[in-house]
């Protein structure tokens, strides 16, 4: 069994959805809070690379049993119907979360840029008025009260 990142065949599909790297996604996934979209597509996408790897395996089994240079007193009809039961399996269970997968990455917009840490502020609407136009100025000493004058 491998260890770390197994690829899967849907990883160009999630890099062009979300406008990251598989790699990069998982990190942005194990920070950031509230991403339940992401962190189901990065589940699905875990079962996925697990099926097609157990694909893989049992379909380079069959072809190794099965070359050319081997001896055919090695085969056995028992192992390879266990195989193609096995095979079945990691098929049907591959479908499954391709399907599973596509369908929620089909109810996603496109990403190109990561989703903001904070809430989107909108702007206030603004309302405008206009004044009526105004007589002449009042003069500078317009209603003082009159003084003595010597």
């Amino acid at each position: 069994m491998s260890v770390g990142p197994r690829p899967s065949s849907q990883d160009g599909r999630l890099a062009e959805i979300f406008g990251a790297p598989v790699a990069e996604l998982y990190e942005r996934a194990a920070v950031s809070l509230g991403a339940a979209a992401l962190t189901r597509a990065l589940e699905l996408r875990s079962f996925l690379a697990l099926a097609e790897e157990q694909v893989a395996r049992v379909r380079d089994r069959v072809h190794e049993a099965m070359a050319p240079g081997r001896d055919m007193n090695e085969l056995s009809a028992e192992e390879l119907r266990f195989d193609a039961q096995w095979l079945a399996a990691a098929l049907d269970a591959r479908d499954g979360y391709r399907v599973a997968l596509g369908q929620l990455l089909r109810t996603m917009p496109a990403q190109t840029a990561p989703v903001p840490s904070r809430p989107v502020q909108f702007a206030q609407p603004q309302i405008t008025t206009t004044l009526p136009p105004t007589a002449a100025p009042a003069p500078p000493h317009a209603g003082a009260a009159p003084g003595h004058r010597p």
